[in-house]
């Protein structure tokens, strides 16, 4: 076991090293990838920590909404009513805004929701922005630390009059090419990451629509429930 460790350790350690010096025989334009590389990463944990269904549509709550008539109908809603009222999540806050307006007109209510949705939709989409810069600024500066790495190349060999060893062209190509390899590795996983959340954000507002019309028509016909 511990001779596999060793070599589990050794490998990694290589493989470490070699991701190193390809960093930097990269050239000047590994350093804005590399804070595209920790602000792409550092989004897509802060998105995994915030698109939880727990924290925006817990499934208990999402369960008691689709119920909220017969619990008005019953006399038990209090309860409900006070776990609207904290708007620890979502979906509480929004229903909290649609029975804080029952009573009133459908129009009404559902003005007073959609204002409040809307900025409950900016914090679903928080980080997004910053992801698309990430997946559009990660490939090009690839490129363009390619194209400058060959340009330089292509210099100081016209300047030393050699233009015939072509392994120094191939290893200077390689070397130029580490740009481009580095931006792409950004951008893939940071594209896979913003279309999973593009769909969790689609499906979270979906389903908020579809309870919260359920509960904004239960309001607007329903006088205030006796606590």
């Amino acid at each position: 076991m511990s001779i596999l460790a060793a070599a589990t350790f050794a490998t990694s350690q290589g493989a470490l090293h070699t991701v190193w010096e390809n960093f930097s025989n990269g050239g000047n334009f590994m350093y804005p990838l590399l804070v595209c590389l920790l602000i792409g990463f550092t989004v897509i944990i802060f998105k995994l920590l915030t698109l939880r269904r727990s924290i925006i549509i817990p499934p208990a709550l999402a369960y008691e909404v689709d119920r909220f008539e017969q619990r008005v109908e019953a006399g038990s809603a209090e309860q409900l009513l006070e776990e609207f009222e904290k708007g620890k999540t979502a979906l509480a806050r929004l229903a909290s805004v649609a029975v804080r307006n029952r009573g009133k007109s459908q129009a009404d209510i559902s003005d007073a929701v959609q204002t409040t949705a809307r900025h409950e939709v900016l914090h679903l989409n928080a980080g997004m922005t910053a992801l698309d810069v990430v997946i559009t600024v990660s490939p090009l500066l690839g490129l363009l630390g390619t194209a400058s790495g060959l340009a330089f190349l292509f210099q100081e060999m016209a300047k030393a009059g050699d233009m015939s060893n072509t392994q120094i062209i191939a290893q200077g190509i390689a070397v130029a090419l580490n740009t481009t390899i580095f931006g792409l590795a950004i951008t893939v996983p940071c594209v896979i990451a913003q279309s999973f959340f593009n769909r969790q954000i689609e499906s979270f507002t979906t389903e908020l629509e579809m309870l919260l019309s359920k509960l904004v028509h239960v309001c607007q016909k329903a006088r205030s429930p006796q606590k």
